[in-house]
């Protein structure tokens, strides 16, 4: 029987902890047990799930789907699209089955790219490579999750460009049985010699959208700028926590002047294990970011220590509670902390 391979390029970088990627989970398994229970796709289907950060790696090799099980999704640093599509394109090489003599290959694999921000590296020259080697001879639906992903760099990638709207449980329970319904009608589409390849149809537009293609590309840059991320580690059990901001912007009024004024709110300390570090650019330079632009101090989501955002000396964020003095679970340093005036610079990642 001819295979239909699906991959699933997904963004794990740090704008992704929380929410969005523990619906992305629940999306996964949703659609594996869809796609079980149908009799086109358990004959031609087979499922791959790449995740890439600063760093990219293979979490789920392909294979049918009768043996597959959704994962857990780690988180990594940086958002290098460049290192997600090479590491997509190696899969596509060593896993392509070609028609000869004695058998039939594969039908024309399916990406569908998942990411909610700003490349971090330079991706001209894997956007070339792709559009040289794989546009005609694979499949890509390009999926923006919320309104701040490149949409300029996707759709190079593809004519398939699409906005989804991350609002809420049900919005994200809508997008994966749209994911479902096109890979179901793409793997009948193959089984009756169709074109193989054949998007759902979209009934919820406030939702789902596709992207107008037609506005012009937006500037490139390196590290994205919707969110702020802080990378800390906690004092008492020594594991790694991310602290996430989403950029806020404010009319404000200054000398009869009409200005604008942008901050990072907080959404929320969340606890990673050290994969993080495995899925991190460890080559990129640090950005800063001055404490006055942040709104908000969390807990620490692994001891509970209330104030998860303590910096001590050696310029790494780590957590304090009550404690006389506090020891940097980074460098081992041994102090007392204080609440002091003004801002102070920060290392933020690129997100």
């Amino acid at each position: 029987m001819r295979r239909l391979p699906i991959y699933f390029l997904i963004d794990v970088s740090e704008s992704m902890v929380g929410e969005p990627i523990q619906q992305v989970e629940e999306g996964l398994s949703q659609i594996i047990q869809a796609l079980k229970a149908d009799p086109y796709a358990i004959e031609t289907v087979w499922i791959s799930i790449i995740v890439f950060a600063g760093q990219a790696k293979t979490l789920v090799p392909l294979q049918e789907i009768i043996t597959f099980y959704p994962p857990r999704f780690p988180i990594g640093g940086g958002t290098s699209l460049s290192k997600g599509l090479g590491h997509l394109m190696y899969e596509l090489r060593k896993n392509q089955v070609k028609t000869t003599y004695e058998q039939k290959g594969d039908w024309k694999p399916i990406v569908f790219l998942f990411t909610d921000g700003v490349p971090t590296d330079d991706t001209k020259a894997v956007i070339a490579e792709w559009k040289q080697s794989w546009q005609r001879t694979a499949n890509m639906v390009a999926v923006s999750f919320g309104d701040e992903a490149d949409a300029g760099v996707l759709r190079e990638l593809t004519e398939n460009v699409m906005y989804f709207r991350n609002s809420d449980a049900a919005a994200y329970k809508q997008f994966f049985k749209w994911v479902t319904d096109s890979i179901k009608t793409s793997s009948e589409s193959v089984e009756k010699n169709a074109a193989g390849f054949e998007l759902a149809k979209i009934h919820h537009g406030d939702t789902l959208s596709k992207i107008d293609l037609s506005k012009p590309l937006p500037p490139k840059q390196y590290t994205d700028s919707n969110y702020a991320v802080l990378v800390a580690k906690c004092q008492n059990m020594q594991r790694p926590y991310l602290m996430k901001y989403r950029r806020s912007v404010k009319d404000a009024e200054l000398y009869g002047l009409n200005l604008n004024t942008m901050s990072y709110k907080l959404v929320g300390a969340f606890q990673v294990d050290n994969a993080y570090y495995e899925l991190s650019d460890n080559s990129a330079g640090p950005t800063r970011i001055n404490s006055d632009e942040l709104i908000g101090n969390p807990t620490c989501p692994c001891c509970g220590n209330q104030i998860a955002f303590a910096m001590c000396s050696c310029g790494q964020i780590h957590c304090i509670g009550e404690e006389k003095v506090s020891t940097c679970p980074w460098c081992g340093n041994k102090g007392t902390y204080g609440i002091g005036e003004g801002g102070f610079d920060v290392n933020r990642t690129q997100g």
